[in-house]
């Protein structure tokens, strides 16, 4: 393809990718920045959300509060997560990573007989997601470990939120600004390939 013909179309493709990008998001449901009502689904369905003061939180099957485990007892979020160092996919704890602890802990407390409720019935909690990508992104967690990231770094103080919420934006200028700042690391150098992270 000659070169202004190639420049014409990406001038006409842009716009129309900009407006696929916003139709995406907004269909997509999503966990809620604190002091902001952001969930991007409609608020019609009973039970989608529960409000927290001004912040409104997607509502989940369980009350897990990550503020006590990954906060007050110190578990390490590689425990959980496990996917997050051996995959692209960080990995939601199935229901016997739980029980690993809540057969003995705390088994009187309503959401532990939930829980258990789960595993009796050998059921998978269905967790509402939080954290979502367009479908033309991809993440790789493990590259991310493997090269010494923190959780933190991109979730937030995870250990200090008793309802998980989504602390980044997201947004593609706030990856970039983190791959610019580590071009030079010299174990583990980021990429500004656009493959990188677009398929």
């Amino acid at each position: 393809m000659k070169k202004p013909m190639a420049v014409l179309l990406i001038a006409l493709l842009m716009p129309a990718a900009f407006v696929a990008h916003g139709q995406t998001l907004k269909a997509q449901p999503d966990s809620v920045i604190p002091g902001q009502a952001n969930v991007r689904e409609p608020m019609t369905a009973p039970n989608v959300a529960v409000q927290m003061g001004d912040t409104l939180f997607l509502r989940q099957p369980i009350n897990f509060s990550h503020q006590i485990h990954a906060g007050t007892l110190g578990i390490n979020c590689l425990y959980c997560h496990y996917g997050a160092e051996k995959s692209p996919v960080a990995n939601l704890p199935p229901v016997g990573t739980c029980m690993g602890c809540h057969k003995l802990a705390m088994t009187d407390r309503p959401e532990i007989q939930k829980l258990t409720g789960y595993w009796e019935r050998g059921e998978q909690i269905p967790w509402v997601e939080v954290y979502r990508l367009p479908d033309y992104v991809k993440f790789n967690h493990k590259r991310h470990v493997k090269a010494g990231f923190a959780c933190q770094t991109c979730h937030g103080p995870v250990q200090d939120m008793p309802r998980m919420y989504q602390y980044p934006p997201l947004k593609m200028g706030w990856c970039v600004s983190c791959h610019r700042a580590n071009l030079d690391n010299p174990n583990f150098p980021a990429t500004m390939d656009c493959i990188a992270c677009h398929h």
